[in-house]
């Protein structure tokens, strides 16, 4: 099965950097698509990011472009959410996502497997 795993969160002041990650457990990810969603206490999740199977194509929601970065390792087994000058509304827990198609480009994907997420929290 196709299990992922993310780390890197914690609790940060306004305008710091974290770096998430998204590691494929059981079966490499290097494949398919991934995506890091977000979701703060009552609120709906939201889509944050997305990157092709290939690492070629992302893609941004408008509130995180210029600040967060969505990348994947050279294995293709760890895709990363770098997240440079965090708000306070960047609080949430994030998760990393990938579809159940394999060499999808990530744009419009329907995500089938879930991490556990990883906690935010970003202080003013």
């Amino acid at each position: 099965q196709v299990r992922l795993v993310e780390s890197g969160g914690g609790l940060v002041q306004a305008g710091d950097s974290l770096r998430l990650s998204c590691a494929g457990s059981g079966r490499t990810i290097s494949t398919y698509a991934v995506g890091w969603f977000r979701q703060a206490p009552g609120n709906e999740r939201e889509l944050v990011a997305t990157i092709s199977w290939s690492g070629s194509t992302t893609l941004y929601t408008d509130s995180v472009k210029g600040r967060f970065t969505i990348s994947r390792s050279n294995s293709g087994n760890t895709v990363y959410l770098q997240m440079n000058s965090l708000k306070p509304e960047d609080t949430a827990v994030y998760y990393c996502a990938a579809p159940r198609s394999q060499y999808t480009m990530g744009r419009g994907d329907r995500y089938e497997y879930w991490g556990q997420g990883t906690q935010v929290t970003v202080s003013s």
